[in-house]
């Protein structure tokens, strides 16, 4: 599993121009699915960023997590995460998960998010959608659960 986390003051996805997720300060995260990605990789991954200390205290450090700060998360499916653009100019996406999986995995996801007493707004899986953010900062974090960056 791979994620995108960007801390940001306002974010929205968009599908047809109808607005289905929002968010006010907290982290936009954009998730990948791998299709040898397992429930612990949910649970990892979740529990990382619900705890990732990258918002400021009162003496300016990164030292307050989402959690800390009560902040939510937009979290939006995005298996381009797993494109493989080492050969040629086109992107392979043969490592991201097949359609089922990978919502069955971005919905746990989700849960355990929830489970932290995050408020999380979400995307629809497999549509076209339109994210718009305002990345603070900027702070963007790449995270993948198995240790590949």
């Amino acid at each position: 599993m791979r994620a995108v986390v960007q801390r940001v003051t306002a974010s929205k996805v968009s599908v047809a121009e109808e607005t289905v997720g929002e968010i006010a300060h907290g982290l936009l995260v954009l998730l990948g699915v791998a299709e040898n990605d397992s429930h612990e990789d949910c649970r990892y991954l979740a529990d990382k960023i619900a705890h990732l200390r990258i918002f400021e205290d009162e003496d300016g450090k990164m030292n307050r997590s989402v959690v800390d700060i009560g902040g939510s998360i937009l979290s939006v499916s995005q298996f381009t995460l797993y494109g493989d653009c080492r050969k040629g100019r086109r992107p392979s996406f043969t490592e991201a998960a097949k359609a089922e999986k990978a919502n069955q995995l971005y919905d746990q996801f989700n849960t355990y998010l929830k489970q932290e007493g995050i408020a999380v707004a979400s995307g629809r899986f497999q549509t076209h959608m339109t994210v718009t953010l305002s990345n603070d900062g900027p702070v963007t974090i790449l995270l993948d659960s198995k240790k590949n960056f």
